[in-house]
C-alpha cells in the first residue's frame, strides 16, 4: 500500500478554506498520513507554492516527528519546537512555522502538503531551513506523499 496524505479540511485539488490562509485566521490545517513503510523512524513535512512569482515559496518545513504519529492537528503553534521534540524550520518569509497561502490577486496557485517517512531521526536542530531538511533526509526517504490545495484572491 503507498504512503497517502490527506487533510480533512480540503480534498486534493481542491480550494483550501479562507481560515488556513493570510487573508484568514493563518493556521496550519489538520493533516492525517498512512501507509509508512515499518522501518520509518521519523517524519518530517514540507508546504510549497510552486507557483508564486519569484520561485517556489515555502509555507511550512516541519521535522522530528516520530514514527508512531500519523498526522497534525489544525493550528500548530509557531514555536521552535512543538510537543516535546517536533521542530519546525524556517519558511520562506523567514519565520517559524506555518504561513498560509498569500497569493497576489489574479491567478490561484497551488500549495503542496508533502510528506517524508524517513529511515533515521534527524539531528537538525529547530529553524533549520528547507534546503538544510533537504540535504539531511538525502538518502534516508523511504517514502513519501503529497496532497495539494489551491487558494485564489479576487482582489
Amino acid at each position: 500500500m503507498p504512503m497517502n496524505i490527506e487533510s480533512p479540511a480540503f480534498r486534493d485539488g481542491k480550494a483550501i478554506p479562507v481560515k488556513y490562509t493570510f487573508d484568514g485566521e493563518n493556521v496550519s490545517p489538520p493533516l492525517v498520513w498512512d501507509g509508512a513503510p515499518p522501518e520509518t523512524k521519523e517524519f518530517a513535512l514540507i508546504c510549497d507554492d510552486p507557483d508564486a512569482p519569484r520561485g517556489t515559496w515555502t509555507h511550512w518545513v516541519i521535522y522530528g516527528i516520530s514514527a508512531g504519529i500519523t498526522g497534525l492537528p489544525e493550528g500548530v503553534p509557531k514555536e521552535d519546537t512543538v510537543k516535546g521534540d517536533i521542530n519546525q524550520g524556517l519558511n520562506s518569509g523567514n519565520r517559524v512555522g506555518y504561513d498560509g497561502p498569500s497569493p497576489p490577486a489574479g491567478k490561484s496557485h497551488r500549495y503542496f502538503f508533502m510528506v517524508f517517512a524517513l529511515d533515521i531521526e534527524l539531528n537538525l536542530h529547530p529553524r533549520a531551513t528547507k534546503e538544510d531538511l533537504t540535504e539531511a533526509m538525502k538518502g534516508h526517504i523511504l517514502a513519501e506523499a503529497r496532497t495539494h490545495g489551491t487558494y485564489q484572491r479576487r482582489y
